[in-house]
């Protein structure tokens, strides 16, 4: 079954982002993917397990995490109450 796995990667420069294609176009499974140097993001389609695609693009040494995690972090808001 195809699924789609979002995570967030980072990536400061081309080589980065070479470095995250080289491996995901080895990875069994894989049918498409997409990185989004200005983002961040890297967006994998194809029979794949989520958690084996974060190890994979975290091999390339690059801090990788899913992408819901880093954006449902909300930010610290300061609550005062009378």
């Amino acid at each position: 079954m195809a699924e789609t796995v979002v995570l967030k990667v980072g990536m400061s420069c081309e080589g980065c982002v070479g470095a995250v294609k080289r491996v995901l176009t080895k990875m069994e499974g894989v049918e498409s993917f997409d990185v989004d140097l200005k983002e961040q993001k890297v967006t994998v389609k194809g029979n794949v397990k989520p958690d084996a695609v974060l190890q994979t693009v975290s091999k390339t040494g690059k801090k990788t995490s899913f992408w819901d995690e880093a954006a449902a972090a909300p930010p610290a808001a300061s609550t005062t109450t009378a």
